[in-house]
């Protein structure tokens, strides 16, 4: 029988324990696979949906790539909520997934660094902290910049395809540091030696990081729509179609704009 992989399974524990703590019947909850760029949107969202209908949930948080593998070999994930929904209609090609599921949301990419450390960002130069951390290289000074893995996550994919724009892909190799998934690359991005990174917007609002970070968005031309769609698997129970419908409500869709994700 196919398992979460451990190092995944700690993963979720250590960001959403506190979910789970207390929660009834967790044995029969249904698994939620979620893009990490969703985290701190579903810690409420689904502490809402629980304490509405009686559901449980259990959340398993990661890179959208992975996660779009994982079900493919059979995974028992019951609903799927990607970063990209080119992995949502691979999967429904392939028949992996009831239906080509929904678009819930738009994401943004933003630039962020730790506060007070350098000048703050501006709208009208959102890559002068990239080009800082380029020419600081020039004089030995390495100042990382981090961003999820374009492999596994859209947000990679979004950051890299801004740097090809601007110039600074090859530029930045050497201060490049990454991240399986964008939650991880926010952890990069606010540590001691880095100058900042590119990460989901979502995560820059969340309660506590706000606080820590300085941010400035990225123009969404620059790089290919972050598009967010979601689907139920063949496993989906009575719970997870009621979150899947749920989260198409009005008030799940204005907490999905309170993080910072469009749903226009």
């Amino acid at each position: 029988m196919w398992k979460v992989p451990r190092p995944k399974r700690m993963r979720w524990l250590l960001c959403l324990g506190c979910l789970l703590l207390g929660a009834p019947a967790m044995a029969g909850a249904p698994i939620v696979a979620a893009a990490s760029s969703l985290h701190f949107f579903l810690e409420e969202a689904s502490e809402r949906f629980t304490q509405q209908t009686g559901h449980t949930l259990r959340l398993n948080l990661g890179s959208s790539g992975n996660f779009r593998r994982q079900i493919a070999q059979g995974a028992p994930f019951e609903l799927f909520l990607s970063a990209d929904e080119g992995f949502v209609q691979a999967l429904y090609r392939e028949g992996h997934v009831v239906d080509e599921g929904v678009i819930y949301a738009r994401g943004r990419l933003a630039w962020v660094q730790p506060v007070g450390r350098y000048p703050p960002p501006d709208a009208q130069a959102p890559l002068a902290g990239v080009e800082d951390a380029v020419a600081a290289l020039q004089n030995g000074q390495r100042l990382r910049i981090a961003m999820a893995s374009p492999e596994h996550a859209p947000y990679g994919v979004a950051a890299q395809q801004v740097l090809e724009r601007a110039g600074l892909w090859e530029a930045s190799r050497p201060l490049r540091i990454q991240g399986e998934n964008v939650s991880q690359a926010m952890q990069f991005a606010l540590s001691d030696d880095a100058r900042g990174g590119l990460v989901a917007y979502s995560l820059v609002l969340a309660p506590g990081l706000a606080a820590r970070s300085e941010s400035v968005l990225i123009p969404e031309a620059w790089h290919t729509p972050l598009t967010q769609r979601m689907v139920l698997t063949p496993h989906a129970g009575e719970a997870a179609q009621a979150f899947y419908g749920w989260l198409q409500q009005p008030e799940a869709q204005a907490l999905f704009r309170a993080y910072g994700f469009s749903t226009e």
